[in-house]
């Protein structure tokens, strides 16, 4: 089964065309960033429109690389909900026009699951169940994968997503959006942090995510720091944060793999690329003994591949549109 995904959930256009959920025949993603990077994060008037200008040749040459015509694809999948309003509408009602035109079945998926499903990309035997980490630009969620279309949550972030941390942290160091990349670039020479920063507990729900107090704890120090007319080294602020985050990161993990008993667990999201978080849960999984799925990089940020992967199992899950009323949602939460 052939399936065309589109997604426009923020500042990524993108086409792809997958069979039978695991087998990419063409993925095309037109990038934002240069568009939104002199204003430090992502405009939604400005990436909306955008969508508008590129969505149709993102399509047309997703499909001429998968060498097959409209009439050769078996169903439309489209991003509905998390994210920006005005830029799902745009693949939406992209998506419901080829739907409708070519009588096609239309498929809604959901932006946190279609990331889970790039790891049914990259590891082809990958099946549920297992644990799924989501850390991406607005997400920070630990997820139990039962079934391929049944999902629960157990952990979320209670205030910063880590994604937003590293581009505040960012902003703050005079780095260019999107920062976390070159946080992670900047890190790598450093072998020994030069400062120690609190890592938030959460009451209600230990498993719980919060990435505020460290933020504000390397925007206080920066403030120190400056007053004192110390010499500032970015790199150094770089790697004691990005520490600190895969400290929190891990020790979330380890509670969850322990509190689950569940010894798989799936890494997927933006932030799932940064090179450190991947070299410490690597160590992590030897140490707890559970199997770690990483994807390749090109599937970590947003694509439509994976949006086409997650629409092959709700398709076999019946989770079809019976109509043209599919909407936005911009929030979504297990």
């Amino acid at each position: 089964m052939k399936i065309l995904g589109i997604e426009t959930s923020c500042d990524e256009t993108s086409a792809a065309v997958v069979e039978n959920g695991r087998n990419v025949l063409s993925c095309v993603t037109a990038s934002q960033i240069k568009r939104h990077s002199k204003f430090g994060g992502v405009v939604p008037e400005i990436a909306s429109r955008e969508h508008i200008l590129k969505i149709g040749e993102v399509v047309k040459t997703s499909l001429e690389d998968a060498e097959l015509t409209l009439k050769e694809i078996d169903a439309i999948a489209v991003t509905n909900t998390p994210g920006l309003v005005g830029c799902l509408l745009v693949g939406i009602n992209f998506a419901k026009g080829l739907s409708f035109s070519l009588r096609k079945p239309l498929i809604a998926v959901n932006h946190l699951k279609s990331h889970i499903a790039a790891n049914y990309i990259c590891h082809k035997n990958l099946k549920p169940p297992f644990l799924a980490l989501i850390i991406s630009g607005g997400h920070s969620n630990i997820v139990e994968v039962k079934e391929f279309c049944e999902f629960y949550g157990i952990s979320k972030t209670v205030d910063d997503s880590i994604g937003e941390a590293f581009d505040k942290i960012g902003r703050a160091l005079n780095l260019s959006y999107p920062a976390g990349p070159k946080i992670d670039e900047l890190s790598k020479n450093i072998e020994k942090t030069k400062y120690s920063f609190p890592k938030p507990k959460v009451r209600d729900n230990p498993l719980n995510f919060s990435f505020s107090g460290v933020k504000t704890a390397v925007l206080n120090k920066l403030k120190e720091e400056k007053e004192k007319n110390n010499v500032i080294k970015i790199e150094d602020f770089a790697a004691s944060f990005q520490k600190t985050i895969c400290e929190i990161v891990c020790e979330k993990v380890s509670a969850a793999i322990n509190f689950k008993k569940n010894k798989k667990l799936v890494v997927c999201g933006g932030v799932s690329a940064n090179s450190k978080i991947r070299e410490e849960l690597k160590k992590l999984s030897k140490t707890l003994k559970f199997e770690l799925f990483l994807p390749e990089l090109k599937y970590c940020t947003d694509n439509a591949a994976m949006v086409a992967s997650q629409a092959f199992f709700e398709f076999e899950n019946g989770n079809l549109q019976k109509d043209f009323s599919l909407n936005a949602i911009s929030c979504y939460s297990f």
